[in-house]
């Protein structure tokens, strides 16, 4: 069906197409092996146009493999469709257009991103000459010039336009896809904002509308301004004590347009606070601010000024991440989830933080715990210590069940377990010296290190080999 032929150390292959013309593939100075192994090729995809049947897996990848020269050459003798040679701005235009489902911020994303790429690699660099070798060149360039943040974002929106060109056929492979972006989670960044400081930008705020949108932020943890713009005093149910809140963030997520918020008790005083003053018939919460080009930011670093408060990384967003923190320690973390709007990993990553509150509770609790605990080992002790001396195999004697029970026969000679010598006639009070001034404790290691002498004599299973008398406890 097809034949290779040789003139002057080239090789040409050559077929007879469906409309019986005879075409020509030359192929250049290449090794016969290489000129044999096309041949075979070309009757494949020949015989694929004749029978109108698909190509077989190994054949199609192959075609994935090769040149665009080789490419052209195959389109140009009609046996494969002609590949796309689209400039990386050409294509990322286009991407960026199609995607009409995305929100106006990660548009703006997506057009950062193609201006970092378009930097680096030019504005007519063809698509399928980007290489993985040139996105890993890429990355050290973005990593010199930007944050870490930054970087990792653009890499990610990078592997999507690419992702993109792979599944319309437009380049063999994604350069990006073993690309590893820096971390997102910049710990420095992160920042508490506690009750005391919100207390004084409280007091600080000009108005009961900026109150009620520091309360909002900071108690109710919701977005700013993305949801706090669109809530309504229809949204908010004062019978059940909790409010509806819009999230166009998450809206394209199952489930994610919105979500109940508890009415917390302390974000419940601004809140009415804001409803008393507001107009008859007034429907958003904040209405001063409802123009996209008014930066609720500025505002507020002047009422930190105002306050005598040192202003954080990330105004609005620490506030909400501060009360994801706090919710986090009262209530289970999937229930501080539904009332933040995230999710488990996003909340771990990005928003909650260890406080100096976490560090004073684990070591008041851990004193306090044990000491109980201590108390309660040492108290236990005490009493089968006493259970087993007293509940002998001797006639006549009585076990007590309990420490209070041998309380009477303990204190009138007993200062503490300290003040017992444990001999091999059994348990004797500690004879006072003649002098009359109590001795100092025995070392711990007479009661606690080493076995006693009753206890060394025993009967082999662990029992002392002589029970004292009731006339050595009195």
């Amino acid at each position: 069906m097809a034949s290779v032929s040789y003139s002057d150390g080239r090789a040409t292959v050559q077929f007879i197409d469906v409309d019986n013309k005879r075409k020509s593939i030359r192929l250049g100075a290449v090794p016969k092996r290489t000129a044999e192994a096309i041949k075979l090729r070309v009757e494949v995809l020949l015989n694929a146009k004749i029978t109108n049947t698909p190509i077989d897996r190994d054949t199609a990848n192959w075609l994935t493999g090769i040149g665009t020269d080789l490419a052209d050459k195959l389109a140009n003798a009609g046996l494969i469709e002609s590949r796309d040679h689209s400039s990386l701005a050409d294509f990322t235009a286009s991407y960026i257009q199609r995607r009409t489902d995305v929100k106006p911020r990660t548009r703006k994303w997506m057009e950062q991103c193609r201006s970092y790429l378009i930097a680096f690699f030019g504005a007519n660099r063809s698509l399928r000459s980007i290489l993985p070798g040139d996105a890993d060149d890429w990355l050290l360039w973005m990593k010199e010039r930007y944050a870490d943040s930054t970087t990792g974002r653009a890499v990610k929106r990078a592997r999507q336009f690419f992702r993109s060109a792979v599944r319309s056929r437009l380049i063999p492979s994604n350069p990006f896809e073993d690309v590893k972006p820096p971390s997102m989670v910049n710990e420095s960044r992160k920042c508490f904002v506690g009750r005391p400081i919100i207390d004084r930008i409280l007091q600080a705020c000009p108005d009961a509308e900026w109150r009620l949108i520091v309360a909002l932020c900071r108690y109710g943890g919701i977005r700013c301004p993305s949801e706090l713009m669109p809530l309504t005093w229809n949204d908010v149910n004062w019978e059940r004590g909790r409010f509806y809140v819009h999230s166009p963030k998450t809206e394209h997520h199952e489930g994610g347009a919105g979500r109940w918020v508890p009415i917390f008790p302390e974000l419940r005083p601004y809140l009415e606070d804001a409803f008393e003053q507001a107009e008859p018939g007034t429907v958003f919460l904040i209405n001063r601010y409802r123009d996209a080009n008014q930066n609720l930011r500025t505002q507020l670093q002047r009422i930190c000024k105002r306050a005598g408060v040192e202003t954080w990384p990330k105004l609005f967003h620490n506030l909400r991440a501060s009360r994801e923190t706090e919710l986090a320690g009262e209530y289970p973390l999937h229930i501080a989830c539904a009332w933040i709007g995230n999710s488990a990993l996003i909340a771990q990553k990005h928003y909650l933080k260890v406080t100096d509150a976490d560090f004073e509770k684990a070591t008041s609790g851990v004193s306090k715990g044990s000491a109980a605990k201590c108390g309660a080992v040492d108290a236990q002790a005490l009493q089968n210590a006493v259970q087993t001396a007293l509940g002998s195999e001797g006639p006549g004697l009585t076990q007590p069940t309990t420490v209070s029970e041998v309380s009477h026969l303990l204190l009138p000679q007993v200062v503490s377990c300290q003040s017992l010598t444990l001999s091999s006639s059994g348990v004797e009070p500690e004879p006072r010296p003649s002098h009359g001034r109590v001795p100092p404790p025995h070392s711990e290691d007479a009661l606690v290190g080493r076995p006693s002498q009753a206890v060394r004599a025993s009967d082999g299973q662990g029992r002392p080999s002589h029970i004292p008398s009731s006339r050595g406890w009195i």
